[in-house]
């Protein structure tokens, strides 16, 4: 639930002019404010709408207000919405404990000060809020967290797969030529097999370092970002025939913290593995830019464009790639940005200034030393 989206309150009375008043109080909240004359309409009202907060007349005839709270909390699904009893009568400290041991809230006698319910009702209703966002993130992160570990076993699965494939081929079948060499009885046929062995050595060398290369490039840490990148780029243009390039501004671009060079190295390494997969994009191109006060790096492409829903990365739109690329700028108090180009998409992140210093000695994240 967004900040902006508003709540529902219901107010129960069975006396019209008070739910009129209760609605100018509270009206300045700007939320959607629903009104109930009995505890049926207010249950036939709850069971229609989310409700945040209900505001609850304790005198009320057929079903007074301790009986109707008391039938709200045996409904599993209102367990834990906010009541506050409101009394001109039931005023005591006894009456507040019996509302309390209900569930309530909070317990306000009549005459009501305006400013006092408003305050009251905000607080709990930002609650309600806050609860509900604490949820979708919740809900996202398990769904994020089961998509990586599903990514976690296949990527398992495929270097168990070029291991097999690759390396466990290349290297039996150097075993057996070493084997045989022993057997041969000229030194032509010897010298053969061994320079048969040195080129299985060779080329299962270069396959070991190509799969160290992919999970993570020393020239990242070796050389730095730029290196990494061009490298990483060579090796897309390589593989899927997709155009790349690469624009440095400034042309001495300067070495940045190792843990910010490794997160805008996999967030470039993320957005051009969705160019790949999903854009069918012939050209794509990335930017590292210095600016006065952040660095940004974008990643454009020639392709189809994403969906209005993810370029405004609406809540359950965004896959794990994207809200991954979003949580490494925010960890160092950055944004991401989504662009249509019609053609195309624009990927943008900026991260502030204060990230730009390398710290040999010790680096955290931005976002943790502000």
């Amino acid at each position: 639930m967004s900040a902006t989206e508003k709540v529902n309150i219901l107010m129960v009375d069975d006396h019209p002019d008070k739910l009129l008043t209760y609605e100018v109080i509270l009206s300045e909240l700007g939320e959607n404010l629903i009104k109930a004359n009995s505890g049926r309409e207010a249950l036939e009202q709850l069971l229609k709408n989310d409700i945040a907060v209900v505001l609850l007349d304790v005198s009320m005839p057929i079903q007074d207000g301790f009986e109707l709270a008391n039938t709200i909390r045996q409904h599993p699904r209102f367990e834990k919405i906010a009541i506050i009893f409101i009394s001109a009568v039931h005023v005591s400290d006894m009456d507040r404990l019996a509302g309390f041991e209900q569930g309530a809230v909070d317990y306000i006698s009549v005459p009501v000060v305006p400013r006092l319910l408003r305050a009251r009702v905000r607080v709990f209703v930002e609650l309600y809020r806050k609860t509900r966002e604490l949820e979708r993130l919740n809900g996202e992160l398990r769904r994020i967290s089961s998509h990586l570990i599903r990514m976690q076993d296949e990527e398992h699965r495929r270097i168990a797969r070029e291991l097999h494939d690759g390396l466990g081929q290349e290297l039996a079948v150097l075993k057996m030529t070493v084997t045989q060499i022993p057997q041969y009885n000229s030194i032509g046929a010897k010298d053969r097999a061994a320079n048969e062995a040195n080129e299985i050595v060779t080329r299962a060398i270069q396959q070991v370092r190509s799969m160290s290369h992919l999970l993570h490039p020393p020239l990242l840490d070796e050389i730095g970002l730029l290196s990494a990148v061009r490298w990483y780029l060579d090796g897309l243009t390589k593989r899927s025939g997709i155009v790349t390039s690469l624009d440095v501004q400034p042309a001495d671009f300067p070495r940045l913290t190792p843990d910010l060079e490794t997160a805008i190295f996999r967030a470039i390494q993320e957005a051009l593995t969705n160019v790949f997969r999903h854009s069918g994009a012939r050209k794509t191109w990335v930017t590292l830019s210095q600016q006065e006060n952040q660095v940004v790096v974008t990643v454009g492409d020639d392709g189809k464009g994403v969906g209005p829903e993810i370029a405004e990365m609406r809540a359950g739109s965004l896959g794990v790639g994207l809200a991954g690329m979003r949580q490494r700028a925010k960890e160092f108090g950055g944004k991401l940005r989504l662009t249509n180009t019609n053609p195309g998409t624009l990927v943008e992140i900026a991260i502030p200034a204060q990230c730009l210093v390398r710290q040999e000695a010790h680096a955290t994240t931005c976002a943790q030393s502000d």
